[in-house]
């Protein structure tokens, strides 16, 4: 019985540790024995094997976009289960002394009776006599009720932290189209003759960048939550930027590129500190997203825009060492969540605010209005 009560501790102690590892402690935790660690390991490339075959479309991106709520509550679940069990294996190997109305005993009765202490339901029908029972099944309520509250608790924080995030990217769309790309971006502003604006834009997503690392070091599985839009990611949106910082500070005459720089440093950390969340050693990327024959077509098409960009040799160089640092970790992010890196330039530009369910709707011609304006006025004030 000892060996029994042994693995019992062993059971609720590990549970409790990668519970509090997981919810409640605020940093990274590398631990290779977690459950929550074995747990994705495990599901996620259950899950994610089908839609690998499968071209991009709306439903590949709805069925992985269940994972992750699933996820969660799979695991939470498994938490429950665990202590329940652990407890139940404690009172049958400490001998615990129940009353039942059938006069039942046995391993499965004592797990009954840690079932329904961890969830408080005192339905009074297994009642425990000694002291020791007594006091190991306060313990369980205790720990239950207050395991219940911080999983309650837990939730809003973890959906709290999608919002702010999915906002960002959702912001993102007007600038850049969808998905974004660091051409776009820029362009938009060279047309609008605003360029200089481009640091207001990348001091926004410094910010979002530290609390996009920040909230998906303490909540692991929001890596796992896809974006409300199918043609949108967080990882397209960093990527976007991560590019457009790259350009900014090869050479984007008459912009100054130390925002470029900050952007750029806080973005690249979060790429790194993410691909370690998730196990994910940097790779190098199956094709080249920037060959020479596109590096010449996404200069001509800023320079036609407004954004005059330097062409040396210099420049290039700085640009290709720059890419070095950040795409083989956006390589192994897109290979293992299943999503799609952005083009630098893209070939069609679309842009989720001017569709709609029911196709591209754009309301009626000016021409159409004045005439409808018109005729309202003469019905109310008909002319002498």
């Amino acid at each position: 019985m000892l060996v029994v009560i042994i693995l019992a501790l062993i059971l609720v102690g590990g549970i409790l540790v990668d519970a509090f590892e997981t919810i409640i402690l605020p940093r990274r935790v590398s631990g290779d024995i977690r459950i929550t660690r074995l747990l994705y390991l495990a599901t996620w490339p259950i899950w994610s094997l089908a839609p690998r075959r499968l071209p991009p479309s709306r439903a590949r991106e709805n069925f992985l976009s269940w994972y992750g709520p699933l996820s969660m509550i799979l695991l939470l679940s498994i938490w429950a289960v665990g202590l329940i069990f652990g407890f139940g294996l404690l009172f049958w190997s400490l001998g615990a002394k129940l009353t039942t109305a059938a006069h039942e005993t046995g391993l499965w009765i004592d797990v009954y009776m840690s079932g329904t202490t961890f969830f408080t339901l005192g339905l009074g029908d297994v009642v425990p006599h000694d002291s020791l029972t007594r006091g190991l099944a306060v313990a369980e309520a205790g720990l239950g009720f207050g395991f219940l509250a911080v999983v309650i608790g837990y939730l809003p924080v973890l959906y709290g932290q999608f919002s702010k995030r999915e906002t960002q990217i959702t912001m993102l769309d007007g600038r850049a189209g969808s998905p974004p790309c660091a051409a776009e971006i820029l362009a938009r502003l060279g047309r609008a003759r605003a360029l200089g604006r481009i640091h207001q834009l990348l001091a926004t997503w410094e910010v979002t960048a530290a609390e996009m690392l920040e909230s998906h070091i303490s909540y692991p599985v929001l890596n796992y939550y896809r974006s409300q839009q199918e043609n949108q990611s967080w990882l397209a949106s960093l990527t976007a930027i991560l590019d457009t910082c790259a350009l900014v500070m090869a050479g984007i005459e008459s912009v100054d590129p130390w925002q470029a720089q900050m952007t750029f440093a806080m973005a690249r950390h979060t790429l790194v500190d993410l691909a370690l969340i998730v196990h994910q050693k940097p790779v190098s990327p199956k094709r080249d997203r920037l060959p020479a024959s596109e590096y010449k077509a996404l200069h001509e098409y800023l320079a036609s825009s407004g954004v005059p960009c330097a062409r040396t040799v210099e420049a290039a160089s700085h640009l290709a060492q720059l890419r070095t640092m950040y795409e083989p970790y956006v390589e192994a992010l897109a290979r293992h969540l299943v999503l799609e890196a952005p083009p630098w330039r893209a070939a069609s530009i679309r842009d989720n605010w001017k569709t709609s369910a029911f196709g591209n709707i754009t309301g009626p011609s000016p021409s159409t209005v004045t005439h409808l304006v018109n005729e309202e006025f003469l019905r109310q004030y008909p002319s002498d």
